[in-house]
């Protein structure tokens, strides 16, 4: 595929893989919620994540977090999402808000906490982007028809190139995944494996040396 992202003016964005999301005992899955495709989402997050290191191309990791009395999430909490207070979703300060081992940021890397499921709703992420001077970006994580399509949605608005992993996302229902999939391949930026992109960018650099 000829159009993928460069390493050069391209950032990778990590959409909330948190301990609530991808854990057994998080919240989502206290809550009754199917996990297994955020967990398998896991693994090619972590080679998307290491290529992008090796390439020098910047990392933002999201998490969605609310304080613990939930008096900052608004309708999500009081109307959508039935049990998650009980089990605590993504508290502030809490275990289900970290990101998870895998996940551990290093130095360079960027963190931005949200919460509202667009990763640019009330955020610096955008004024993160023009510092680094990004153009493009290559989102993974969780939840696919949740908080990375919304994501996508709002950077597309935003005239940014935005490639979304096939592979690296995960929902709690297999059936939204790929509604989502869909509807971002569609409108909204390209659908592509990790793969790929790690693939691209190691020819960048051989084409480079």
């Amino acid at each position: 595929m000829s159009n993928l992202p460069p390493i050069h003016r391209t950032a990778v964005i990590v959409v909330d893989m948190q301990n609530g999301f991808c854990r057994k005992q998080g919240s989502a899955d206290l809550a009754g919620f199917d996990i297994t495709q955020c967990e398998a989402a896991i693994a090619p997050c972590v080679n998307l994540i290491a290529a992008a290191r090796t390439h020098a191309v910047p990392v933002i990791f999201t998490r969605l977090m609310w304080r613990d009395d939930y008096r900052d999430a608004g309708v999500i909490m009081e109307e959508v999402l039935p049990g998650a207070v009980e089990a605590k979703m993504c508290a502030a300060g809490t275990w289900d808000a970290e990101l998870i081992d895998e996940m551990a940021p290093q130095p360079a890397d960027f963190i931005v906490d949200k919460n509202r499921y667009s990763a640019f709703y009330g955020t610096p992420l955008n004024s993160v982007l023009t510092t680094q001077d990004i153009r493009h970006l290559v989102v993974c994580g969780v939840t696919t028809n949740i908080c990375v399509e919304t994501t996508v949605r709002d950077a597309a608005q935003r005239d940014f190139r935005t490639y979304v992993m096939r592979d690296a996302t995960g929902e709690i229902a297999p059936e939204r995944h790929e509604w989502a999939l869909t509807t971002m391949g569609t409108r909204f930026g390209w659908v592509v494996d990790t793969g790929e992109i790690i693939s691209a960018w190691r020819g960048t650099e051989s084409a480079v040396a």
